[in-house]
């Protein structure tokens, strides 16, 4: 078999055989196939998709790359977040210690940034000594001390799904549903998690622009879930702004950090809240999303999911200080304001663009061998909604520069300010 025949049959629009499939996840994960043809055959499946029976078996031989997680030894059901990523999505971090802090089991593999979106590890990575490398053993052990964890595939997981995943960040092709549904659900079955929340993000920050998107891909998630025998089901929720007020990495930990505390952004706690709810009724932990809601909530309230953040951190080689003193974090040289232009009200503010301002600061990857500033970012005083005057301050950029002029007007360009603002919904609908 010849790489260029299988590029040829998907670039014709045809569908690829479990063979051809095996072929390229095989040869690509070994070496023997170059980037060059993974890049030609990944912009063919974006522009002409996959069956429902090619993402099934993507996904199995991404799967069958490398090992599974064996979780049985460890007792009661464990639950799992993942989300398909959006600007500020801080989510996965104060919801594992928050839902762990219930009593329920949380082993949650998660990635790296891709293109505009941040990713949950280079952010905990942040966090001064917190590693995100792995191996099984010691992985089994946080889960029975601290009851869950937030780190990168441990060991030798899906490493097909590792090399393609660097290679869409760089060739434009991360928004494509049968690759996003075959990189997570990957990862997931192979990690030993009996349950699974799916936050897919739709709107301008979102990989799936449009809601329809959002929902094919959501039950592309779930059927590959059941199939083999998981409890999957998945939230729509909104990404045509940031979420929360941080857009950067040590930006969002402090973000993170405030929210475990009782002081984070209503948006930001109300998504943690409602997939929070989901998971512990998934676990057993109680009967309905009311009765999850205001334990999850006591819990804030009463200090123990901040604790348990703690605890993780601290386990995971992270300076536990950083829950007292968020100074200790990477902080930036420079803080400048961006001021409105204009009087009204914010119209829109297209999160995808405020992702690529911080990216353009070193908060992001352009390439897949970018090195992070994980102290820039920026940090929002407005969002939808707000009324403002001119001169009103909308954000502050924290950067390692002084010159920040193309970042402001990158993002002065992508805030509208007009006379009304149509009011955003942040959860869309449930898929079970």
């Amino acid at each position: 078999m010849r790489m260029v025949d299988v590029i040829d049959v998907k670039r014709n629009g045809g569908e690829l055989t479990a063979e051809q499939i095996k072929f390229f996840v095989d040869g690509y994960t070994a070496g023997d196939i170059p980037d060059y043809q993974a890049s030609a055959l990944l912009m063919a499946i974006w522009f002409n998709g996959m069956s429902d029976e090619e993402t099934r078996n993507l996904t199995m031989d991404m799967l069958h790359s490398g090992d599974r997680l064996d979780l049985s030894d460890i007792p009661d059901v464990k639950v799992d977040k993942h989300s398909t990523g959006g600007v500020g999505d801080k989510v996965s971090i104060p919801l594992a210690p928050l839902v762990a802090s219930l009593g329920i089991v949380v082993p949650m593999i998660s990635g790296r940034g891709l293109g505009h979106t941040g990713g949950t590890l280079d952010k905990l990575e942040a966090i001064p000594g917190y590693t995100v490398e792995i191996g099984e053993d010691a992985f089994k052990k946080q889960l029975r001390d601290v009851g869950c964890i937030i780190s990168g595939a441990t060991g030798n997981i899906a490493p097909a799904d590792k090399k393609i995943y660097a290679l869409r960040d760089v060739t434009d092709t991360i928004d494509s549903i049968p690759l996003i549904a075959g990189s997570i659900m990957s990862k997931k079955i192979a990690s030993g998690t009996d349950a699974l929340v799916m936050d897919v993000k739709t709107g301008s920050g979102a990989f799936m622009k449009r809601e329809e998107d959002a929902v094919a891909l959501a039950h592309a998630l779930v059927n590959i879930g059941k199939g083999v025998g998981m409890n999957a089901m998945a939230v729509i929720s909104d990404m045509n702004q940031p979420l929360g007020r941080a857009i950067g990495n040590a930006l969002e930990i402090e973000e993170s950090i405030a929210l475990l505390k009782g002081e984070g952004p209503d948006d930001l706690l109300d998504i943690v809240l409602t997939i929070g709810s989901q998971m512990t009724v998934m676990a057993g932990k109680a009967q309905t999303l009311d009765e999850a809601r205001g334990m999850l909530e006591e819990n804030i309230a009463n200090g123990k999911a901040l604790e348990r953040f703690r605890m993780m951190v601290e386990a995971q080689g992270g300076d536990g200080r950083v829950i007292d003193d968020p100074t200790i974090l990477p902080q930036a040289r420079y803080h400048i304001p961006v001021l409105a232009e204009s009087d009204g009200v914010i119209a829109s503010m297209k999160a995808d663009e405020m992702g690529i301002a911080s990216m353009m600061l070193g908060g992001g990857r352009a390439t897949k061998d970018d090195k992070l500033d994980y102290a820039v970012g920026l940090t929002l005083d407005r969002k939808v909604g707000d009324t403002v005057k001119t001169g009103d301050r909308l954000l502050t950029i924290h950067a390692n520069r002084e010159d920040v002029e193309d970042v402001k007007r990158l993002i002065l360009d992508n805030i509208v300010i007009g006379d009304h603002a149509e009011p955003i919904t942040l959860i869309h609908q449930v898929i079970v």
